[in-house]
């Protein structure tokens, strides 16, 4: 029933002034809820395109695969070419490391770690055979936020913390107030709220993380997230775009076997 039937059917002892003041509540009111259902609406789009879908149980999952780049040649990189070693997941004795080259905001970033990433931990990481590093390319101001809060935490817990933003990414990523979800999150880490402000303004270590972005585009070639090079003895290569577990099998054994 419309709100201003509302109004005309309640006792006609309410003043005049009244009942101005209860049609304007009512009105607020119509706004939020519309305003609401916008926002959802916009907010399923954007979740869509971003490669997530409602489960039925309340929960909005990522399952989109996403796909690599069309066509993009793989490169090849001088083998003396000095790579970020901050964050590292496996032994410095592996004859094959992987860096990856990685967006927090980026969905197909989350791909690769909530998909790929555990299996190669499995399959090759723990038997001494690969070595990851995760070299951050904020694409965003809220990715770089997210950038700067991981390099806050201990090291020993980077990679959890890392997992922690892909898998909520749409959270913060849809928030009024990214940065605010993204230091609750920082703080289930360890990370006290001061240090995390002081963190989101460090400008020493943002200067660092953009050295690394700008050094991946310009050097490397790298035109998008995530991005990954493949490096042993026999040189370094540059993979774009996301790939699926088999390919990365393909390309490891490949090195392995030299």
């Amino acid at each position: 029933m419309p709100y201003r039937s509302l109004v005309w059917q309640l006792p006609l002892t309410i003043k005049s002034d009244e009942k101005m003041k209860l049609e304007k509540i009512i009105k607020d009111v119509s706004a939020f809820c519309a305003g609401v259902v916008v926002f959802l609406l916009i907010g399923g789009v954007y979740l869509d395109l971003k490669g997530f879908e409602y489960d039925g149980q309340g929960n909005f999952v990522l399952v989109r695969p996403a796909q690599a780049a069309e066509n993009e040649p793989i490169k090849e990189i001088p083998a003396n070419y000095a790579f970020p070693q901050d964050h590292v997941l496996g032994s410095d004795k592996a004859p094959v490391t992987l860096y990856e080259y990685s967006s927090f905001g980026c969905f197909h970033c989350a791909d690769f770690h909530l998909e790929v990433l555990p299996e190669l931990v499995k399959e090759y990481v723990d038997k001494g055979q690969l070595r990851i590093v995760f070299v951050p390319l904020p694409i965003d101001k809220n990715s770089m936020d997210a950038a700067l809060l991981a390099e806050c935490v201990e090291e020993d817990k980077y990679f959890s913390f890392a997992d922690v933003l892909f898998k909520k990414q749409r959270d913060w990523g849809l928030a009024f107030r990214p940065q605010k979800v993204l230091m609750q999150y920082a703080a289930l880490s360890g990370l006290k709220n001061d240090k995390a402000a002081a963190c989101l303004k460090d400008d020493k270590t943002a200067e660092r993380i953009l050295r690394d972005r700008q050094a991946g585009l310009s050097d490397l070639g790298i035109t998008g997230t995530p991005s990954f090079v493949v490096s042993s003895k026999s040189g370094n290569e540059l993979i774009s775009g996301f790939r699926p577990l088999e390919d990365f099998r393909q390309i490891i054994d490949a090195r392995l076997a030299e």
